[in-house]
C-alpha cells in the first residue's frame, strides 16, 4: 500500500505565494536545493520586501538574485559560485564566515526559527518516508526548526541512506518536480594535476581513510589511487572519483574504526553516473554535516587523510582558500575541519595543493601575466581559510613539503622551494626585507 501524499501537493505560484516580507528561507545544498521553487521567486518581487535567501554553493544563476530585485530579495551565501561573485556589487550579497560542520548550528543561533526551508527528495515510498537525498550538510536540522517546509519530489533524486530520512507528516508542503539533478563534470586533470596527484598518491598508504573535494587535483588523487588496496571514506563530499574507485575495489571501508564497512559523507555532487550508484546503496551514509565535519568525530578513523586546495598561501603557510584579496571568491567549507580533523587522527595526514603560479590581469597594462600563487604575504584584506599552525602537507607540481612542527625559519625556505623557480629568489629576499626570518637560508 502506497502511502497517500496527494493532499500535501501544491503548485510552485502556490508555494512562491506563501513568501511574505522580512521572511528568511532556507535551501538545500548544492545538488540539494528546490530549483523549481527558486527558479520562480523573483515572480513575487512586487509584492514582498526583505526576503533573505540562505544558500550553499547554488547551481544556478537564479533570477532573484540579480540587481534589479535587490529591495526584494537578500542573499546569505555560506559558500559562493560564479554568479554570486558577479552580482555581489549590487549591494544585496553577504557572505556567512563559518566552518562547515558548524554552519547550520550558528545560523540557528542567529537566526532560531526561519520561515522556510525549501530543499529536494526522494519520492514518499510507501510507508510515507523519504530521503533528502543529495545532502545532510544541515538540511535535516534546519528542516526541523523552520515554520514551513517545502520539498520538490523529484523521480530523479537519488534515496540515499544515513540518517536523512524525513516523514511525509513531517513535512507541510510538497511540489511534484521532474528536473535532472544538477551534474558536475568530471574534470580532467591536467599534467599540473597528476604531477601534484602523484606527490600526494606516494604518501597515501593501503587502509587510509581518506576525504577529497572536488575538481581536477583530487580527480589526479583518486586516479593515482588506482593500485591501492582497502581504502575507506570518511569525507565532506562524495564524488564520482571515489565512486570509481569503490567500483574498482579500491575502496571498500574495511580497515575503518568508525562506520567499517560504510562510505560516509555530508554531500554528494558529480555525474549521472554517480546518482545512479547513490540510488539505494545502502554502503553509503550521507549523515549530518555537524558529525561528518566534526574533527573531533574525523580523528576517530585512524589514518585519516585530507586532500584540499587554496588559492593563495603566504611562505608562513597561512592559506587563503575563500577570497582574492578582499573580493570574496568561494568559502570555507570543510577545509579546516577536514585539515584538522586529519592531522588529529593516529597516523592521519593533511595535504593542501595549489599551482605554483596563475595567469592575471595586470590593471595597468590590461595584459595577462604570470604570477605566483606562493607570496611573501597574502593579498591585503585575504581571508585566512587555513591558519599556518594548521597546515601540515603542502603541494604543488614543483613537490610537496612537511611543514608539521617546523619553524618559520625552516619552513620559509621549505615553501620556496616548492614555488615556480623564477620567483624563488624574489620570494627569500621580500621574507628578509619584511621581516618574517632575519637572513636568507
Amino acid at each position: 500500500m502506497n502511502y497517500d501524499y496527494k493532499d500535501k501537493l501544491i503548485t510552485v505560484d502556490q508555494a512562491i505565494a506563501l513568501v511574505k516580507s522580512n521572511d528568511h528561507i532556507i535551501c538545500g545544498m548544492a545538488a540539494a536545493e528546490g530549483r523549481d521553487f527558486l527558479q520562480n521567486l523573483h515572480k513575487v518581487a512586487d509584492k514582498v520586501r526583505n526576503v533573505t535567501i540562505s544558500n550553499c554553493l547554488p547551481m544556478m544563476d537564479y533570477e532573484f538574485a540579480h540587481g534589479e530585485y535587490a529591495e526584494s530579495f537578500n542573499v546569505d551565501s555560506w559558500f559562493f559560485n560564479g554568479s554570486l561573485r558577479r552580482d555581489f556589487k549590487n549591494g544585496n550579497i553577504s557572505y556567512i564566515p563559518n566552518h562547515l560542520h558548524l554552519a547550520g548550528i550558528k545560523r540557528a543561533y542567529h537566526i532560531p526559527q526561519p520561515e522556510f526551508y525549501v530543499g529536494i527528495a526522494s519520492m514518499p515510498d510507501k510507508f510515507g518516508f523519504m530521503s533528502l537525498s543529495l545532502s545532510n550538510t544541515f538540511e535535516k536540522r534546519y528542516l526541523e526548526k523552520c515554520k514551513t517546509v517545502i520539498l520538490e519530489i523529484n523521480p530523479n533524486a537519488p534515496r540515499t541512506f544515513g540518517d536523512l530520512e524525513i516523514h511525509i507528516d513531517d513535512v507541510d508542503y510538497l511540489i511534484a518536480a521532474n528536473y535532472e539533478m544538477p551534474e558536475l563534470p568530471d574534470a580532467e586533470p591536467n599534467e599540473k594535476d597528476l604531477a601534484i596527484g602523484r606527490y600526494i598518491a606516494e604518501l597515501v598508504n593501503d587502509g587510509d581513510c581518506i576525504q577529497l573535494g572536488i575538481g581536477g587535483v583530487p580527480n589526479a588523487v583518486a586516479a593515482s589511487l588506482i593500485n591501492h588496496k582497502n581504502l575507506g571514506i570518511h569525507t565532506e563530499m562524495f564524488t564520482t572519483g571515489m565512486m570509481k574507485l569503490v567500483k574498482a575495489g579500491v575502496i571498500n571501508g574495511k580497515a575503518k574504526q568508525v562506520d567499517r564497512g560504510k562510505h560516509v559523507a555530508a554531500f554528494a555532487m558529480g555525474t549521472k553516473e554517480l546518482y545512479e550508484f547513490l540510488d539505494n546503496n545502502p554502503a553509503v551514509y550521507l549523515r549530518d554535516g555537524a558529525l561528518v565535519n566534526d574533527p573531533a568525530l574525523i580523528a576517530l578513523n585512524d589514518n585519516q587523510v585530507s586532500i584540499n586546495s587554496t588559492i593563495e598561501v603566504d611562505v608562513t603557510g597561512q592559506c587563503c582558500s575563500e577570497s582574492i584579496g578582499s573580493q570574496h571568491f568561494s568559502g570555507t567549507g570543510g577545509q579546516a575541519d577536514t585539515a584538522i580533523g586529519a592531522q588529529n587522527s593516529k597516523g592521519g595526514r593533511s595535504f593542501i595543493t595549489l599551482y605554483s603560479t596563475a595567469m592575471v590581469k595586470n590593471p595597468e597594462t590590461g595584459e595577462r601575466e604570470e604570477v605566483s600563487k606562493i607570496v611573501c604575504q597574502l593579498k591585503q584584506g585575504a581571508g585566512v581559510t587555513l591558519s599556518r599552525n594548521d597546515v601540515d602537507y603542502l603541494v604543488t607540481e614543483y613537490g610537496i613539503v612537511n611543514l608539521r612542527g617546523t619553524t618559520i625559519r625552516e619552513r620559509v625556505p621549505l615553501i620556496i622551494s616548492i614555488a615556480h623557480p623564477k620567483f624563488r629568489e624574489a620570494l627569500m629576499k621580500e621574507a628578509v626585507e619584511v621581516g618574517i626570518i632575519a637572513k636568507a637560508e
